[in-house]
């Protein structure tokens, strides 16, 4: 497994840090450690929080300690088999409406990249990405593997509100917008699906998980909206 620091987070968590950089393989090692630990039922750890380069582990410290947890990480990490390999995730499929009302950046990214409306939207949906962690707002997936031919800056001026929904590219992102938020990224479609629910506290997608987006059409859009009552 690759190498990692651990370095207490208070009393009742801490943080396995691998090299600070984006990357698949770095990402895979942290699904793989995360996977490990969730495995192993270490007594006392009550949740795991995936990121791009760590992990941090929460655990009860009427039960257990920092010392403790730390010397079971280690264990698992040196342990046979240990190698930087982890489930591919489910793969979830996102119906996205590309441009128009829905994506009024599409002209800038195409211009940007110096492709076509056209192009950008078979770049985009394409390829599989990986959720390497989950945050900014409830559900916002932080997703790689988008073509670097896509990469454009993010707006020079955020916007006060964006719809729940928006597909967006951000620098060298791409992600998706669960809730209506302010935000600076380049909006190129929407889904129709409803992402994260509150009253029902669960998400389609989790850390580790792969999307696809597909795209749909504005008749389709508003008949998937119609039965999500997301219109």
């Amino acid at each position: 497994m690759l190498p990692f620091t651990l370095h207490p987070v208070g009393d009742s968590a801490l943080l396995a840090v691998f090299e600070q950089r984006i990357a698949p393989e770095i990402g895979t090692a942290v699904a793989a450690l995360n996977a490990r630990v969730q495995a192993a039922a270490i007594p006392g750890v009550v949740e795991t929080v995936p990121a791009f380069a760590s992990l941090m582990i929460t655990y009860d410290p009427l039960v257990t300690d920092y010392d403790t947890v730390a010397a079971a990480l280690q264990k698992l990490a040196a342990s046979p088999g240990a190698a930087n390999t982890a489930e591919t995730g489910r793969l979830v499929t996102i119906p996205v409406c590309y441009g128009g009302a829905f994506g009024p950046d599409l002209p800038f990214v195409a211009k940007h990249a110096g492709l076509t409306e056209q192009e950008v939207i078979a770049l985009h949906a394409g390829r599989d990405y990986r959720i390497y962690m989950l945050g900014f707002l409830p559900g916002f997936p932080y997703l790689g593997g988008l073509d670097e031919r896509l990469f454009t800056p993010r707006l020079p001026t955020p916007r006060t509100a964006i719809p729940a929904g928006a597909v967006g590219i951000g620098g060298e992102q791409t992600g998706i917008y669960p809730i209506a938020s302010p935000g600076g990224w380049q909006l190129i479609g929407r889904t129709p699906l409803k992402l994260f629910d509150p009253a029902a506290g669960t998400l389609p997608y989790a850390a580790g998980d792969r999307i696809r987006f597909t795209p749909i059409t504005q008749a389709e859009f508003d008949a998937l909206a119609q039965k999500e009552g997301t219109v």
